[in-house]
């Protein structure tokens, strides 16, 4: 093979790792939280989201930030989050959760390694300039 020259990447996903991409929440769902099994299932999705989410508050208030980690497990499951418009972390009890949205842009949507992988393709094979450095997030 000549120098330079590279056989086409792919990437090969399991059935598993397809479902769970698919399964990924898109900017403006609102998910059901009506059952333990929802709102955890919920919560991990909204960990798992690359923008902010809003999060109503079974006391009216309402926050927007970045979840950044979540704690299912034990006694007290909370989310905490980066807010929009503060610097202080919050701890939120899932049981303080009225309603959650995607409301964020997902920063990482449609970046994916097979999108990369084709568009570096594509210019090579125009011959423009093709560079492994990333491109800039905004």
């Amino acid at each position: 093979m000549p120098l330079g020259h590279h056989p086409p990447y792919t990437v090969k996903m399991t059935e598993s790792e397809k479902s769970q991409t698919s399964a990924l929440p898109h900017q403006g769902a609102v998910p059901p939280l009506a059952t333990p099994q929802q709102r955890n299932a919920a919560m991990d999705q909204a960990f798992d989201y690359r923008g902010d989410v809003t999060i109503e508050l079974t006391d009216g208030r309402v926050v927007e930030g970045y979840v950044f980690d979540r704690r299912s497990q034990g006694p007290d499951p909370h989310v905490r989050l980066i807010p929009r418009d503060a610097d202080e972390r919050m701890n939120i009890r899932y049981a303080d959760i009225r309603s959650l949205i995607f409301s964020g842009r997902d920063t990482a949507a449609g970046k994916s390694w097979e999108t990369w992988v084709r568009k570096y393709q594509e210019k090579k094979a125009k011959g423009e300039a093709a560079s492994i450095e990333s491109e800039p997030l905004e």
